[in-house]
Order: C-alpha cells, then sequence, then structure tokens
C-alpha cells in the first residue's frame, strides 16, 4: 500500500510543479533552478509510472478485494492510461528544450489528466474506511 502512495505522491507532485513551472513563461529549462528540478521531478513521474498498474493488482490481491472482476477491469484502464502518460512524459523529457508551454500542453493532456483522476479514485478506494459514527437509537 505504501509504494502505491509514494508512487501517487511523486506523480501529483510533479504535476503541481509542473502546473508552477507552465505559469513562469520560461522560453526553455537550461539556465534556470526551476527547469532543472522540472527535469528531476519529470524523471521521477516516469519511473513512478513503470509498473504502476502492477502495484494495484497487487493490493487488490494482497487484499482480497471484491468484486475483484471489477477491480482488474479497471486495473486495465489504469494501466493503459498510465503508459499513455508514461509516453507523454518520456517525449516531452526527450527535448533538448523544455519551455513552459511545452509543460503548459502536457498539463492539458487527455493523458495525464485521465491518469490523474484514475490515481484519485484509487486513493479514495485503498484509504482506510473512517469508522462511522454510532447513531443513537431514541
Amino acid at each position: 500500500m505504501q509504494e502505491l502512495r509514494d508512487r501517487c505522491d511523486t506523480i501529483e507532485e510533479c504535476y503541481e510543479f509542473m502546473l508552477a513551472y507552465a505559469a513562469q513563461g520560461l522560453p526553455a529549462d537550461q539556465g534556470s533552478q526551476s527547469g532543472g528540478q522540472l527535469r528531476t521531478l519529470l524523471a521521477r513521474c516516469d519511473e513512478a509510472l513503470g509498473s504502476l498498474a502492477q502495484v494495484f493488482t497487487r493490493i487488490v490481491d494482497d487484499e482480497r478485494l471484491q468484486p475483484a472482476e471489477r477491480y482488474h477491469a479497471f486495473i486495465a484502464v489504469l494501466d493503459r492510461d498510465a503508459r499513455d502518460a508514461r509516453a507523454a512524459v518520456q517525449l516531452v523529457l526527450a527535448q533538448p528544450s523544455i519551455s513552459s508551454q511545452l509543460i503548459d500542453n502536457l498539463n492539458a493532456s487527455i493523458h495525464l489528466r485521465a491518469l490523474l483522476t484514475d490515481l484519485f479514485l484509487i486513493d479514495e478506494i485503498v484509504r482506510p474506511q473512517k469508522t462511522a459514527a454510532p447513531t443513537i437509537s431514541t
């Protein structure tokens, strides 16, 4: 469970930084402290996206979450979204220069947004449920 949380935190940290980077209006990442940090966070995000679906699969199997077929159907979606988002991140990382506009376009990518929505959904599902307050009958 902690590995999934760590991966989600890494991806979300990168996305939040990218929002700030996009707002800076930088023509390139070279020569700026935030540009170096951007590449580091994108590389960490890329790594976190790898085998994300397998990590969630282990949780579903270890916790025996039911109905299993529903979870496994969603895992297929998560896997596809993670692979698509990863391809976009890797494409940006491959560029010799990363402008704020390029990051703004990555932020707007439906692939990245779909993945983030998947992560928010998973977080709500695997988060330990708070115990409901007892109701008082009269």
